[in-house]
């Protein structure tokens, strides 16, 4: 048997930035840790899921949204937890409808917020730039 020690742990986690166009201005879609901080849908790639496909469904899990997602990623992160590092990437969904019930609605406050008070609202610097992408993806420029 080979003796060996693990140093370092990777998850590979998908998340979405839930979107939406009202008279003309980019709206996010913020929801809440179980701590309170404003944050977008994430989690574990769930196995036979495409990362998108798994950003799509914490997006309806978290978030109670659904929508077309972007086949193409829009950015990526990484951040500490659980003792390993968490590589997450991320993907652009247009929300098309919101439900007024939804999974984790008992757990998470969701809101949504024009794309400048978004990026101000969420901490990190990784994914404040990733969300500073939106507009140019949003509007093919």
């Amino acid at each position: 048997m080979p003796d060996f020690q693990v140093t370092s742990l990777w998850f590979k986690q998908s998340a979405v930035v839930p979107y939406r166009v009202v008279k003309g201005a980019i709206e996010i879609l913020l929801i809440t840790t179980r701590k309170g901080r404003w944050i977008i849908p994430k989690g574990i790639i769930e196995p036979g899921l495409s990362p998108a496909e798994s950003a799509s469904k914490e997006a309806l899990e978290e978030a109670g949204v659904v929508g077309k997602i972007a086949e193409h990623e829009l950015g990526h992160y990484s951040y500490e937890k659980w003792g390993g590092t968490c590589h997450v990437r991320v993907f652009l969904l247009h929300v098309t409808e919101v439900l007024e019930s939804w999974e984790e609605q008992y757990f998470r406050r969701r809101k949504w917020l024009p794309l400048k008070e978004a990026i101000a609202e969420v901490d990190g610097e990784a994914l404040q730039k990733i969300l500073k992408k939106v507009a140019k993806v949003v509007s093919g420029k």
